[in-house]
């Protein structure tokens, strides 16, 4: 049975990943920040008929949380085939470049960008012992520098600095990391959910959490023929389903 460690898993997309992973198939470690969540969302999964899951404490935000989960997974599993960096946050709308203050920026860092390096490397000797590892990092359609500087792009107004910023930065992480495990089996992606109902925007967005976790779920299972180092979206790309860096 596969295995896969999702983090920001106890609610919203990252808990409906889980939920279509189950049901592929994958035995899921379900992280959250609060273990009392995580719990609450694996009972209501196990609720549904499925069993294969397990709860997990991971923080993004501290090296130390990171370095336990880890332990935690270790002593549980030798292998992990699926990562899914899915935890992130907003840092709170409206962000421009000249207001916001720096503290933000470095919040939302730790979280989108940092928390992602620090669990990818930690758990990066877990995956090595898979024969087809899988990372997924959830990024955004607002993280593409070409759609930012296109006036006819439709989300080219909604310009938060700091998160738009953090995206953009886990883009890149995410081309360099593909291109550093590029002679492997490994397939490293990054996925855009698209503009989603969550409460990350208020419930704002146009699409649901189901599409928006299909899309994460579509790269996690890629075969081994499919392509790595991409920026999925088919909210910014519905013809392609891959978006402009």
């Amino acid at each position: 049975m596969k295995t896969v460690l999702i983090t920001g898993a106890n609610k919203s997309i990252g808990l409906e990943t889980a939920r279509q992973l189950l049901q592929q198939g994958y035995y899921v470690y379900l992280g959250s920040r609060d273990m009392q969540k995580g719990r609450q969302a694996a009972d209501q999964l196990k609720s549904e008929g499925l069993q294969h899951i397990e709860p997990v404490m991971i923080d993004v935000d501290s090296a130390d949380a990171i370095n336990a989960a880890r332990r935690v997974l270790g002593a549980k599993t030798q292998s992990l085939d699926v990562l899914i960096n899915n935890a992130g946050i907003s840092g709170g709308f409206p962000q421009t470049s000249l207001e916001t203050d720096p503290h933000v920026f470095r919040q939302v860092f730790d979280t989108n960008f940092f928390g992602v390096i620090n669990t990818t490397q930690a758990f990066i000797d877990l995956l090595r012992q898979s024969p087809a590892p899988r990372i997924v990092n959830v990024t955004s359609g607002l993280g593409s520098l070409t759609l930012h500087t296109d006036p006819a792009w439709k989300y080219y107004h909604v310009k938060g600095a700091a998160y738009t910023s953090s995206k953009t930065a886990l883009n890149a992480y995410t081309i360099v990391l593909a291109y550093d495990l590029r002679d492997t089996a490994f397939k490293v992606n990054a996925v855009d959910p698209g503009y989603t109902a969550t409460d990350f925007n208020h419930h704002s967005g146009p699409g649901t959490v189901p599409d928006a976790a299909a899309r994460i779920v579509k790269a996690a299972m890629i075969g081994p023929d499919g392509p790595t180092g991409q920026f999925f979206s088919d909210d910014n790309a519905p013809e392609t389903g891959i978006s402009p860096w």
